[in-house]
């Protein structure tokens, strides 16, 4: 009769962890280990203990700073995606691989919301926003309310008024400039 070995056989499956990963073990379930501690628990030299530290403490850093960018990027894009309104566009005749050309196809655009605030609808008409005009041509503080006046005249409720107040602006302007005075 054959007796056969008592202790269990290591199966191929199973996986016998590095030294690297013992070290993380180590450090992981005794946190205020010092490194000369960690390898001889280990049974490995303590520069090796160093590498496997500086090592995660870079991965460590490098997982935090792409978490940190991530969160920028989403409240980035939270923010742009909420000023978004949605264009429901349906269109039976348009040919799509796959796709059951009897069924209509809703396809989603999307254009900005107003933003009385940052972006009002009567600064940006003709395409260029009125400030990124007058910035681009320097034109200073009374100039600058000269064109933007102009601008929403005809844009934001009363005509006459609008142009009445850049008709005080250019005046004041025409007065410094008769004057002497320096104006910005």
């Amino acid at each position: 009769m054959i007796e056969l070995a008592t202790t269990p056989a290591v199966t191929t499956t199973e996986k016998t962890k590095t030294k690297a990963e013992q070290v993380r073990a180590y450090v992981a379930s005794n946190p205020k280990a010092k490194p000369p501690e960690i390898a001889k628990a280990i049974g490995t030299g303590l520069q090796y203990v160093y590498t496997v530290m500086w090592n995660n403490k870079k991965k460590a850093k490098a997982q935090r700073a792409k978490a940190k960018a991530m969160k920028i990027h989403k409240k980035v894009m939270d923010k742009t995606i909420s000023n978004w309104k949605t264009i429901s566009i349906s269109s039976s005749n348009t040919p799509m691989k796959g796709v059951n050309h009897n069924v209509p196809v809703q396809i989603e655009m999307f254009e900005p919301k107003a933003d009385p605030v940052n972006h009002p609808a009567h600064y940006k008409v003709g395409g260029i926003e009125t400030i990124d005009f007058i910035e681009a041509k320097k034109l200073g503080y009374n100039l600058g309310n000269v064109v933007k006046y102009l601008t929403r005249a005809d844009h934001k409720g009363n005509r006459l008024q609008d142009l009445r107040k850049a008709q005080w602006y250019l005046e004041r302007e025409i007065w410094n400039v008769e004057n002497n005075k320096k104006t910005a």
